[in-house]
């Protein structure tokens, strides 16, 4: 069964979508919990951290940058923070590996 951000990415659900590429896709958390909440994804579905493989490296990486400028574009140069879940455990709620880009407030630590 396709995840939720499956269907996103299939146009079958829809999503404020603020970038998109031949292998990334982001777009605004539906519950955010920062002012900037947005959620970078590959395209092509990967469950978790826990199942990458060396041919997801330069998706993953392409994640990473993706996130670098789209934090640069909603303004965050006072800094960010970008999550990655994994695992029930690990808050993982959908299986389809994504970034959290949050912003826009002052960022605590520990985080949870």
């Amino acid at each position: 069964m396709p995840s939720i951000f499956s269907k996103i990415i299939a146009r079958e659900i829809p999503a404020d979508i603020v970038y998109e590429d031949d292998d990334c896709l982001a777009f605004r958390d539906i519950a955010p919990k920062a002012p900037a909440h947005i959620l970078v994804i590959p395209k092509r579905e990967i469950v978790s951290l826990a199942d990458l493989t060396d041919e997801d490296e330069a998706v993953m990486g392409r994640c990473v940058v993706v996130a670098s400028k789209i934090a640069a574009q909603e303004g965050l140069a006072d800094g960010y923070r970008l999550v990655v879940n994994c695992g029930d455990d690990g808050g993982q709620e959908v299986p389809h590996i994504h970034f959290h880009l949050l912003g826009g407030r002052k960022m605590t630590w520990p985080p949870g």
